[in-house]
């Protein structure tokens, strides 16, 4: 195969290369590609990709134990190229780890933006940090800190250079600011909010300039629980001059009830936000819901396609739904999955691919 490359088009070339870095994945199921597991099981973690999905990574988040101290620092990262293979990164910098840190690549680097730590007394402290990681070089440096410290938010980047922060959980509760991190300038500017009720964990992604959330957690009744579930849609198309502006609109409801948690994500080659999972109630980092009840992981995968402007359901009974995998990345043979919880809220290492039409 190599050798028939030789004397094509550059474009065709990079289909070949693209192709063999691909065959360790295919071969690895007989019937659909399947990814090798990450080193540690790890759920509540940040997620971001770079070139165009051949390289995940999965930074922080919590171990099997999902105790206080089973809070991890530790990086992983699959590069198609190495045949598929994970690998550890560097560390990210702190004595502790963070949970529901959010994270994008832009400009072959990984920002990586907020979440909390929690210490031995249960005590939740979300945090401003940004810390930017460049692969090659294994190093982290600091950016600037985060103007609205949030955890548990929605990311998206676009010109492969501004990352966007939307929604998430403040010191002060859940907000609906949009905040855009300049890579090229190291500096934070705020965008058009969404006009919903504000929420944290909310779902979603950003895809040919148009960013999309859904669902989340926000403030219960007086003489309720503390969070309950939102089931509001929101769209917003960002100006193509002035990536601060952005017009939102309201959607109908997606597919299958509200919930929280959901693995979601933008494709741009797909012209699409996928997402998957979740649990229809509200819960901790340990899976325990506010309200009392038992989270149970939705099965339900579906889409929005923001060229046809319709929600479509893609899989009613999705054979490993996921929770808390904080989002669905991009990568050439679809949209995938790092972590999480699967059933019975079980901290899982499995990486898995899932179906698109």
């Amino acid at each position: 195969m190599t050798a028939g490359c030789g004397n094509i088009s550059a474009m065709k070339k990079l289909f070949c290369v693209s192709l063999l870095a691909l065959c360790p994945l295919i071969l690895l199921g007989a019937d659909e590609p399947k990814f090798p597991p990450m080193p540690a099981a790890v759920s509540s973690n940040a997620v971001a990709s770079l070139k165009g999905g051949f390289e995940l990574f999965s930074l922080m988040g919590v171990g099997p134990k999902k105790t206080w101290d089973d809070v991890t620092n530790q990086v992983y990262v699959m590069t198609f190229s190495h045949a598929g293979k994970w690998s550890r990164g560097r560390a990210v910098p702190g004595p502790v780890g963070r949970l529901n840190a959010t994270a994008g690549g832009a400009k072959g680097l990984i920002v990586l933006m907020g979440g909390y730590v929690v210490d031995n007394q249960g005590l939740e402290m979300t945090v401003p940090d940004v810390n930017v990681y460049e692969p090659g070089a294994r190093r982290w440096s600091r950016g600037k800190d985060i103007p609205v410290p949030v955890d548990s938010a929605v990311a998206g980047v676009i010109h492969d250079r501004f990352v966007y922060l939307i929604g998430g959980r403040s010191p002060n509760g859940p907000v609906n600011n949009v905040q855009i991190y300049d890579v090229d300038r190291d500096t934070w500017t705020q965008a058009t909010p969404f006009p919903g009720t504000p929420a944290f964990g909310m779902a979603g992604g950003v895809a040919d300039e148009e960013i999309l959330v859904v669902d989340g957690a926000k403030p219960g009744p007086s003489s309720g629980p503390r969070y309950v579930a939102s089931d509001e849609c929101w769209l917003g198309k960002i100006d193509h001059k002035d990536p601060t502006k952005i017009e939102w609109s309201k959607l109908p409801p997606h597919p299958g009830t509200a919930r929280f948690g959901i693995s979601a994500g933008g494709a741009d080659r797909d012209h699409r936000i996928y997402f998957s999972g979740g649990t229809t109630t509200p819960h901790d980092y340990k899976g325990a819901s506010y309200d009392g009840t038992p989270a149970e992981v939705s099965s339900v995968t579906f889409e929005y396609d923001l060229r046809g402007h319709k929600w479509d359901t893609l899989d009613e009974n999705t054979s490993d739904p996921r929770a808390d995998g904080r989002g669905l990345l991009e990568t050439p043979l679809g949209p995938v999955v790092l972590g999480g919880m699967v059933k019975n809220l079980v901290v899982t290492s499995r990486v898995t691919l899932f179906a698109k039409k």
